[in-house]
């Protein structure tokens, strides 16, 4: 199987290439972005935190919505933990190691953990 590249477009960063259905917080890590992470990718915080300007996915995991909820930024940020690329998409990462000083954690698993319960965006904004 051939996995597709996708474009996207990062706010202090450029154009970084990524490969279709790859994790986001793991494609803007490769593509040079020190996007900031401290849970291991399981949506268990908000410092991956991103604001799309384009390319918006409509689905979100269960457990990005209700971490989101719960920290009362739902329809604001959304996690790139929790986010497969597909399409062109534009974003602005929200805290990075530089700007926050702090350590990112253990590197995320290719795969969005826990196992995606998918919903359509549109029933959160």
């Amino acid at each position: 199987m051939t996995l597709n590249s996708v474009q996207i477009t990062v706010e202090g960063y450029g154009t970084l290439q990524a490969q279709e259905g790859e994790r986001l917080v793991l494609a803007l890590e490769r593509g040079g972005v020190d996007i900031l992470h401290r849970c291991g990718g399981v949506a268990r915080c908000t410092t991956c935190r991103v604001q799309f300007t384009a390319g918006e996915p409509s689905t979100m995991s269960l457990a990005e919505h209700d971490k989101l909820a719960e920290k009362e930024l739902l329809g604001q940020v959304r996690l790139s933990c929790q986010i497969v690329c597909r399409g062109e998409m534009g974003l602005t990462p929200l805290q990075t190691v530089r700007s926050s000083g702090l350590e990112a954690g253990k590197t995320p698993a290719e795969e969005i953990q826990p196992e995606p319960e998918w919903m359509p965006r549109e029933t959160v904004d």
